[in-house]
C-alpha cells in the first residue's frame, strides 16, 4: 500500500523548484509514466513528482524539505529491481539517482573504487580493467543495473558462489539520513570501530537512507578462467552433482543450473551453444592460476561424468566462455518470449535440498496450472523459478502470486530464506511473516525507527506491520481472530 501522507503539493512543488531546476522535476502523468514501476511491472503508480538532483547538496536539500512536508520519499536507481522495492508512493516523491554517475576514484595499489550511486555495475569492471582488477559482484542485469542499488538490495550474481554478495564487496558508504544529514559508514581498512552499520544499510532496500556514495573492493583479475557446460537428463542428477562438487573441496568461481525450458528458451534467444534436449545443463566456472584451473576441471569433469552427464563440454577460448554465461545472463528476457508475462520468485535453500524443492516445484506448476522454467545460482542454493502466466486472463496474475508464496514457503521450511538477491520490496510482504516471528519484526521496526522516526523513506516496502502479519496469521489460523495480543500495537 502506499502511505497515508497526503502533503500540500503546491508547498512541495514551490519546494522543489525552488532546489532544482524546472526540467529537473517532474509532474505531468507523461513524464511520470516511465517511472511508475521498477522491473516487477505487475504493480505500478504514480508519485507526485520525480526529481533528478545532481548533487548531493540538492539531494541533501530535497530530503529535508520533505521531512519537514511529510513527504514520502522513495530513491531509484536504474529501476531493475524486481521486487518493487522502487515502486513509487502516490503521496510522495521518487528520487532518481540516475545523474550521479562518476566513478570518482580508481586506487589500484589499495584496489578500491570510489563511486557515486548511478555508476553502472559493469561500469566499474570496465574502468578498473586497465589496472588488471575487477569488481566481482555480476548481476544478470549488470550492464544496465546501479551500484546504490546492488547496495540497497544487497544484489549477487553468478559469480557470488565464491566471491560473495555486495556485502562482502564494498568498504565504505556515503548516506543521507531523511534530514539531510550525511554518514560516513565504514572504513577503506578490514575493520571498522562500532556497530557493522555498513552491513545494516547493505540490503536495507531505502528504508534507513539514500545512499550517495559507494566504495568497493576490487580484485585481480585471474591469470586464467575455465568454463564447463555439463548436460543431464535428469534435473535431480545435476542437482546432486552440485552437491558433489562442492564437498570435493573445490569452490567455483560461479555454478548455475537451468532447466529444460530455460534452456530452450536461452538458447532461441542468444545461441549460446547449449543442448536443447537436456533436462538441465550446469555451467561451472573455474578460475585462478593455471595449474590450479587444470586440476579443478579434471576433478570436475570426473564428478560430472561420474554423476551420468550426457554430455561434458569444456570452453576452447574466451569468446565460448562469454558465450556460455551470455546464455545463462539472457535467461529472463529470453523466457519472457515462452508466455506474455512471468513472475520471477527468488527464494534460498540449503544445496542438499535442491533435488527435493524441485520436484515439489513442479508438483506446484501442475497444481496450479501453470508451467515454470527454473533458473538458479546452484551453488549456493539461491533459486529463481519464472511462473509462466497472462495477466489479460482473469485471475492468473492472482494464481502466479499464491504459486510463488507457496514456492517461497517451501524454501523456509527447507531451512532456507525468502529471498536471496532481490529483497523483499512489496512482492514478498506477507512471506517475511512467515520467515520471522513477531518479535524479530519488532526489532526491525525499532531500527527503522532509530533512522527514520516518521517512516517517510520508502514506506509500506521489506517489513509487514506486524497487524498484516496478525491478520495473515488469522486468515490462515484463527478465521479472523487476533492470534497474539503484543501485535495490536502496530
Amino acid at each position: 500500500m502506499s502511505s497515508d501522507i497526503r502533503p500540500d503539493k503546491a508547498a512541495l512543488l514551490a519546494g522543489l523548484m525552488d532546489i532544482l531546476p524546472a526540467s529537473a522535476v517532474l509532474t505531468d502523468s507523461e513524464s511520470l509514466r516511465p517511472y511508475e514501476c521498477d522491473a516487477l511491472s505487475a504493480y505500478r503508480r504514480l508519485p507526485l513528482a520525480v526529481v533528478l538532483p545532481d548533487r548531493i547538496e540538492q539531494v541533501q536539500a530535497i530530503l529535508r524539505l520533505c521531512a519537514r512536508l511529510g513527504v514520502a520519499v522513495v530513491a531509484r536507481g536504474a529501476g531493475t529491481g524486481l521486487s518493487g522495492g522502487a515502486l513509487p508512493d502516490e503521496g510522495g516523491i521518487l528520487l532518481s539517482l540516475a545523474r550521479f554517475q562518476d566513478i570518482l576514484e580508481i586506487d589500484p595499489k589499495r584496489r578500491i573504487a570510489r563511486v557515486q550511486p548511478g555508476v553502472r555495475n559493469l561500469a566499474i569492471s570496465d574502468a578498473a580493467a586497465p589496472h588488471g582488477l575487477y569488481y566481482a559482484p555480476d548481476p544478470s542485469s549488470q550492464i544496465a543495473c546501479t551500484i546504490g542499488g546492488n547496495v540497497a538490495e544487497n544484489s549477487g550474481g553468478v559469480h557470488c558462489l565464491k566471491y560473495g554478495l555486495t556485502v562482502h564487496n564494498i568498504l565504505a558508504l556515503k548516506v543521507l539520513t531523511i534530514d539531510g544529514e550525511l554518514l560516513e559508514i565504514g572504513t577503506g581498512g578490514l575493520d571498522a570501530p562500532g556497530y557493522d552499520l555498513l552491513a545494516l544499510m547493505t540490503g536495507s532496500e531505502g528504508l534507513l537512507g539514500v545512499i550517495v556514495e559507494v566504495t568497493v573492493r576490487l580484485l585481480p583479475i585471474p591469470e586464467r578462467r575455465q568454463v564447463i557446460l555439463a548436460a543431464f537428463d535428469d534435473i535431480a542428477r545435476a542437482a546432486e552433482a552440485v552437491g558433489r562438487i562442492i564437498s570435493a573441496g573445490i569452490l567455483p568461481a560461479g555454478l548455475e543450473m537451468m532447466d529444460h525450458m530455460a534452456i530452450r528458451a536461452a538458447e532461441d534467444f542468444v545461441h549460446a551453444g547449449y543442448p536443447r534436449d537436456a533436462a538441465a545443463v550446469l555451467i561451472c566456472e573455474l578460475d585462478g592460476t593455471n595449474a590450479e584451473v587444470s586440476e579443478h576441471v579434471l576433478q570436475v569433469r570426473k564428478i560430472l561424468l561420474d554423476n551420468r552427464a550426457t554430455s561434458v563440454r569444456t570452453a576452447d577460448d574466451e569468446a565460448e566462455r562469454a558465450r556460455l554465461w551470455a546464455g545463462r545472463k539472457a535467461a529472463f528476457p529470453a523466457v519472457g518470449r515462452l508466455a506474455p508475462d512471468y513472475y520471477c520468485m527468488d527464494g534460498t535453500i540449503p544445496r542438499h535440498a535442491l533435488p527435493r524443492i524441485l520436484t515439489e516445484i513442479a508438483g506446484l506448476s501442475e497444481t496450479f496450472g501453470l508451467a515454470v522454467a527454473n533458473v538458479f545460482h546452484a551453488g549456493d542454493g539461491n533459486l529463481h523459478p519464472l511462473i509462466l502466466y497472462d495477466a489479460n486472463r482473469p485471475g492468473e496474475l492472482e494464481k502466479a502470486e499464491a504459486m510463488g508464496g507457496r514456492i517461497l514457503e517451501l524454501c523456509v521450511a527447507a531451512g532456507g530464506a525468502i529471498t536471496g538477491e532481490h529483497g523483499v520490496g512489496v512482492e514478498k510482504l506477507d512471506q517475511m511473516c512467515v520467515q520471522f516471528k513477531p518479535a524479530e519484526l519488532a526489532q526491525f521496526h525499532a531500527l527503522k525507527a532509530a533512522f527514520d522516526p516518521k517512516g517517510l523513506l520508502n514506506p509500506g516496502k521489506a517489513v509487514p506491520t506486524l497487524h498484516r502479519c496478525a491478520e495473515l496469521g488469522a486468515m490462515h489460523v484463527h478465521g479472523g481472530a487476533l492470534p497474539h495480543p503484543e501485535l495490536e500495537r502496530f
